[in-house]
């Protein structure tokens, strides 16, 4: 027989599931009917954007690790989650710039309470999803946030990103919350055996194609997962942390849904940090 908590969190999950597939059917429809609009209309609002991005952003693209018009910029559809019906789980901090870097690298830093995490992200493979993440950094949305799920069989993984994660203990919405909008998923690892090797960082989603948020998680060992999840980057130092952690088990608080559950260790991301696009 299943317990209080158990039926509170998978009816949590199931909410979050539909919302995430209502929102996903939203989006197809509006692309479906942004397809109808003629050539010269979309050139236009192409030209209009790009002129009120330079003359609004500025500055704060080159800061946030984006880049403004010009040879290598990417457009990208940051689909915002209606305000209408948002669980509490949701942190509003904006929409990234829609215009973003399309070549260069990245260094992101995952500063922890068991110390630091880097990896190197390449614009060229994930153009939106390192805007996303240049965006949340730059406004403090990790800052102490404890990585709320671990996985020890079957898939080796350290899952993070949820900002409602926060405080002592643990509550049955960790897991659900997210940014204020979803993006696509890219770089995913269709021709790659295993398709998410040791060492790689990448992004979780709902299941569901374009429901893509703030979500992420290590790989510390080869998992055998579908390749539905963006491979956001690879992890260049620190995986003794992320090891550390996961020599020390979970409580198995996710076994009968996705499976593992809060690591034993708490880790918590005091800060994370995007560095300038180099090389774009």
């Amino acid at each position: 027989m299943t317990s209080t908590r158990d039926r509170q969190r998978a009816a949590a999950r199931a909410k979050l599931e539909r919302e995430m597939a209502e929102r996903a059917g939203r989006a197809r429809k509006r692309r479906q009917t942004q397809a109808i609009v003629g050539a010269a209309a979309v050139l236009v609002l192409v030209v209009a954007g790009t002129v009120w991005l330079v003359a609004a952003l500025g500055d704060d693209d080159e800061k946030q690790g984006g880049t403004p018009a010009g040879a290598g910029a990417v457009q990208c559809a940051y689909t915002e989650v209606p305000k209408e019906g948002r669980p509490p789980q949701i942190k509003d901090v904006g929409l990234p710039p829609a215009q973003q870097a399309g070549k260069g690298s990245q260094t992101m830093t995952i500063d922890t309470n068991l110390g630091p995490i880097t990896a190197k992200i390449d614009r060229a493979k994930v153009p939106c999803t390192a805007g996303s993440f240049t965006h949340l950094a730059s406004k403090g949305f990790f800052d102490n946030t404890k990585c709320h799920r671990l996985v020890t069989e079957g898939i080796k993984v350290l899952q993070c990103g949820d900002p409602s994660a926060t405080g002592k203990g643990w509550r049955d919405t960790d897991g659900t919350g997210g940014p204020s909008y979803n993006l696509a998923e890219e770089n995913l690892p269709t021709d790659k055996r295993p398709p998410y090797p040791d060492g790689v960082i990448a992004m979780a989603n709902s299941g569901q194609p374009g429901s893509t948020g703030s979500q992420f998680f290590i790989v510390y060992g080869d998992s055998p997962l579908d390749p539905n999840y963006t491979v956001l980057g690879t992890i260049t130092g620190g995986m003794d942390v992320v090891k550390q952690v996961a020599a020390a088990g979970d409580d198995g608080a996710f076994a009968k849904q996705a499976g593992g559950g809060h690591p034993k260790k708490e880790i918590t991301m005091t800060k994370v940090t995007m560095s300038p696009v180099e090389g774009g």
